[in-house]
């Protein structure tokens, strides 16, 4: 099994974390037709339109 060689500082480990959660909070918008919030480049999951077309079936 592998190990570390060093040891990760604190710094160091709290910065490789934090970039996991920010992508997520950055792609979330509001919805044209309904105003929910809508990850980008998906399909609304309230109304289901995409693009200002009716793409998918809504809740």
């Amino acid at each position: 099994m592998a190990s570390p060689k060093n040891r990760v500082s604190k710094m160091r480990k709290r910065q490789r974390v934090a970039s996991l959660e920010k992508p997520i909070l950055a792609q979330v918008s509001t919805c044209p037709a309904c105003g929910a919030a809508v990850r980008s480049h998906r399909a609304c999951p309230k109304c289901g339109t995409y693009k200002g077309r009716k793409v998918a079936a809504a809740e």
